[in-house]
């Protein structure tokens, strides 16, 4: 289906509608949230009655934004159109909508199963915020500073601050159209995004820093339940120490493993350009992108690390040989 097509679908879908839910993935990030606030004010703003859905809630760095406090953990009312955003599969939503299919699935990743009746699902764009951005007109919508400044948070925290390999000249005319359209504290929204962490946060880096390692161009962390209460800290993440790791020098991937409660353990990719973790998050049931993928495995976590380690040590051996064979072709 062409986008334009698609466009026309997602447009004459939520004109129809009246009652919508607008859905995000667990442990939501920057672009989840963005994503969820940004299509979620401009619904409101259009005069929808809109239930925004984050099962893990609105984390404390994202509450600034416009509508964060209307944000629920689960569904409270009927509704006749659900919209999931920035997520890549059903799982990912934690079971908010049940059984039922949602009616369009609009993200990024390029792990998504195009699981919604209207798939609108862009792999190239840097963030699902981005694609909202150029897209919100289309379906009948104005951006407002209240759909802005959401978008923006959400393009600046998967672009780590356009830092990523994969941001365009276009992602910075989207931001700064945005910043026009109202998200003027550029400045502001960067540094909430990214840089403020709570002290107990930074005291659980501290716990998983102490314990880091290195195997070949692989480094890792771990951090147990046990570490997450010495620190004080209450989230169920890493707290984004994944973004400070994977600057470790002549490493090609970073990862953590992060324990849960319940008997599982989370796991956190990033990888160098010309390597592919999201092949390796799906192959345990996860997904994500090329250079940052994720999953979460049952299992205690000293087996859980040396199942993950062990496959992951291999994505690095095969790059490497592929890489290596690649360059005996073009000699000969």
């Amino acid at each position: 289906m062409s986008k334009e097509a698609i466009n026309q679908q997602i447009r004459e879908m939520i004109a129809k509608a009246n009652r919508i839910v607008v859905v995000s993935h667990i442990r939501p990030d920057g672009d989840a949230v963005g994503s969820l606030l940004g299509l979620g004010n401009a619904l409101i703003e259009a005069g929808k009655e809109v239930q925004l859905i984050l099962q893990d809630g609105v984390p404390g760095s994202f509450r600034h934004l416009p509508s964060s406090d209307k944000v629920t953990r689960r569904i409270t009312s009927e509704y006749d159109l659900a919209i999931v955003v920035d997520c890549s599969d059903m799982i990912r939503t934690g079971g908010v909508l049940g059984e039922r299919q949602p009616d369009i699935n609009i993200d990024h990743h390029i792990t998504n199963l195009n699981f919604a009746t209207i798939n609108c699902v862009y792999p190239e764009a840097v963030a699902t915020s981005v694609i909202l951005a150029n897209n919100l007109s289309d379906w009948g919508f104005k951006i407002t500073p209240a759909v802005a400044k959401p978008l923006l948070t959400g393009l600046v925290s998967d672009t780590l601050g356009f830092r990523t390999a994969n941001v365009t000249p276009g992602d910075l005319r989207v931001a700064a159209n945005l910043m026009e359209d109202g998200a003027t504290n550029l400045s502001d929204l960067y540094q909430r995004a990214l840089n403020r962490r709570s002290f107990e946060g930074i005291r659980y880096w501290g716990q998983g820093l102490s314990k880091i390692q290195r195997q070949g161009k692989l480094v890792y962390t771990v951090l147990s339940i046990s570490d997450r209460a010495s620190a004080g800290y209450n989230g169920n993440d890493d707290a984004d120490l994944i973004n400070v790791i994977q600057n470790v020098e002549d490493s090609d991937i970073a990862m953590i493993l992060v324990e849960q409660h319940g008997g599982k353990v989370k796991i956190s990719w990033r990888a160098q350009p010309g390597i592919d973790v999201s092949a390796l998050a799906l192959s345990f049931g996860g997904g994500g992108h090329p250079a940052a993928a994720g999953c979460e495995i049952s299992g205690n976590l000293e087996e859980v690390q040396a199942k993950v380690l062990k496959a992951t040590l291999k994505v690095l051996e095969n790059n490497h040989n592929g890489s290596t064979n690649g360059t005996q072709r073009n000699q000969h």
